[in-house]
């Protein structure tokens, strides 16, 4: 790429990467002038492990202490889950897995008192120590994983003692493992004879108690009332905002956040785009400057490609990424949506509206710099979770 020279009209970084600076080019596009060495080869497998198996921005987004902690958690995760395996062969061997003479009913009721023994422990610790668990945090987590450790240990050895092999896997339950798993394991044990050769009533209690599983899934997160904003909780916040002139409660608007994918039509946001995927011309980057009016992200709107792309400032906060998560469900609603014309603003929404449905392709920049201006003025309103007046005749 040839030295283009002079001042960068921006630069961008992105966590430890090295920074890129955009400059003009003779042909008027935005050239991408990348700053030390390119991820090749080698560098970009790195790329690939560091965006697969660490955090986003690592090591920027976490503290110091995050690096050391998951490498030896990893080591102990991964022993544990060898120790775990040997565990499992043995206490499969000790229910009689292989032995002719054990029949599948006797193995299941051993292997459930087992998890029984287990639940009950964890109900009893829980009631005894529970409260000085967030004290302690860190001697309670190597607590449980030594006392892990010797469950495994007597699960190993409690094939070696077959007189004892249910005694010992019992103990082995109480110092791994609640009152509803407990009951649902007593439930286990009445019905285990009459599933027993009964083909026909096994399948129907399963599908009884799957549905039932997943109902009563859905029904408790249902129940849950969040009072933090996700993108699918501030498109309803928004809506409910623009249609009534007020910031909904949380209790009016978690019932109605979808919990499967839906098909409604909606753009999709690219939130801490490179520069480049927001605009490929100078004159597009002075553009998208001037209708950003110094606010802390540039946003482009690509209604065709169905996409809203936001870089965000290097000092951006909080209120700077939901003012642009704002702006960008703004030209959504818009596009997609219904609004009633009596709301403040409402005059103005509306002609953008149109504006938008009538020809999405048409001067985006334009429509960009006529939704800056209409969120400039009822932006501080929706933050502060204000009343909006009605517009007059």
């Amino acid at each position: 790429m040839p030295n283009l020279g002079g001042q960068p009209l921006c630069t961008e970084t992105y966590g430890p990467r090295w920074p890129r600076h955009y400059h003009p080019s003779p042909d008027g596009c935005l050239r991408c002038v990348p700053q030390g060495p390119q991820d090749v080869g080698y560098g970009s497998l790195r790329g690939i492990f560091m965006s697969v198996f660490l955090p986003q921005g690592y090591p920027e987004s976490v503290s110091p202490d995050y690096l050391p902690y998951q490498l030896w958690d990893t080591v102990q995760a991964f022993a544990s889950s060898i120790t775990g395996a040997l565990a499992t062969q043995a206490v499969l061997r000790g229910v009689g897995v292989g032995d002719q003479a054990s029949t599948v009913t006797a193995a299941t009721v051993t292997w459930l008192l087992k998890d029984g023994t287990g639940m009950l422990g964890r109900i009893l610790f829980a009631w005894m120590k529970g409260s000085k668990l967030d004290c302690d945090a860190k001697q309670w987590r190597l607590f449980a994983d030594v006392l892990n450790d010797v469950a495994i240990f007597m699960e190993i050895v409690a094939p070696a003692f077959p007189a004892c092999f249910t005694a010992i896997v019992c103990a082995s339950g109480l110092a791994k493992e609640t009152l509803v798993n407990l009951a649902g394991l007593l439930v286990s044990l009445l019905l285990l004879p009459l599933v027993t050769n009964n083909l026909l009533l096994t399948y129907t209690l399963y599908g009884l108690f799957t549905a039932l599983h997943l109902y009563a899934n859905y029904r408790a997160v249902r129940a849950v009332c969040m009072e933090t904003l996700n993108y699918a909780r501030l498109r309803l916040v928004l809506r409910h905002f623009l249609r009534h002139g007020e910031v909904p409660h949380p209790t009016h608007i978690n019932p109605q956040e979808p919990l499967v994918p839906g098909f409604e039509r909606r753009l999709g946001l690219i939130l801490g785009a490179p520069v480049h995927s927001l605009v490929s011309t100078v004159s597009d980057f002075q553009n998208v400057l001037k209708e950003t009016n110094a606010k802390r992200y540039l946003i482009s709107f690509r209604p065709a490609a169905g996409t809203v792309s936001v870089a965000l400032h290097p000092y951006a906060e909080s209120v700077d990424v939901i003012h642009a998560c704002v702006h960008a469900l703004l030209l959504e609603t818009l596009l997609y949506q219904d609004l009633p014309p009596t709301l403040w603003e409402g005059s103005s929404l509306l002609a953008l509206q149109c504006k938008l449905q009538k020809d999405p392709n048409g001067d985006v920049w334009a429509s960009l710099a006529e939704s800056h201006q209409v969120l400039d003025r009822i932006f501080p309103a929706f933050l502060a979770g204000k009343r909006l007046g009605r517009e007059r005749a």
